[in-house]
């Protein structure tokens, strides 16, 4: 697991929270400069500490208004049917996570849709008809609380 330094974790406390910010105004920002700054970021997107940067949508302002969260408990817990189900479940846009669980539950996904009809459409035309898939449990979420992206940094492995 690769560590990071303060310096990184500072660059990555920026990035997750504006990643269109210039090189320039992050090395201003923590006091550093352009080429350590951008060296920095380039050694944590080579490790993989930095996966990605995307744009984040506003799923309401889309007509995107219900959030639905689905345990999927599976007929039986072999290899194949594990892999199976989780090749298929990325098919589907409406999943937008997907977590395998210990516990009661083999599954937990996150659906987005437009209303509840959407979401009676997406289960029993799509989520019902994987095989292999035995019960499910749905819960719709009513006001978001919290949402973001951005991980606790004050937590993660550091180097100094």
């Amino acid at each position: 697991m690769p560590s990071i330094t303060e310096l990184d974790r500072n660059i990555l406390k920026i990035l997750q929270n504006d990643a269109t910010i210039s090189i320039a105004d992050i090395a201003e920002t923590i006091g550093s400069s352009k080429s350590v700054c951008w060296r920095r970021i380039q050694r944590m997107t080579e490790k993989g500490i930095i996966k990605q940067k995307v744009t984040l949508l506003d799923a309401e302002n889309l007509g995107l208004r219900v959030v639905v969260f689905a345990n999927v408990k599976l007929t039986s817990h072999g290899r194949k049917n594990l892999s199976d189900f989780m090749t298929k479940i990325k098919l589907y846009p409406e999943v937008v996570e997907c977590y395998t669980m210990m516990g009661g539950i083999d599954f937990l996904l996150k659906i987005v849709v437009r209303n509840v009809k959407e979401f009676e459409d997406f289960y029993w035309h799509q989520l019902s008809q994987i095989e292999g898939v035995q019960e499910t449990s749905s819960h719709i979420a009513m006001t978001e609380v919290k949402l973001t992206t951005q991980l606790p940094l004050s937590n993660c492995d550091t180097v100094d």
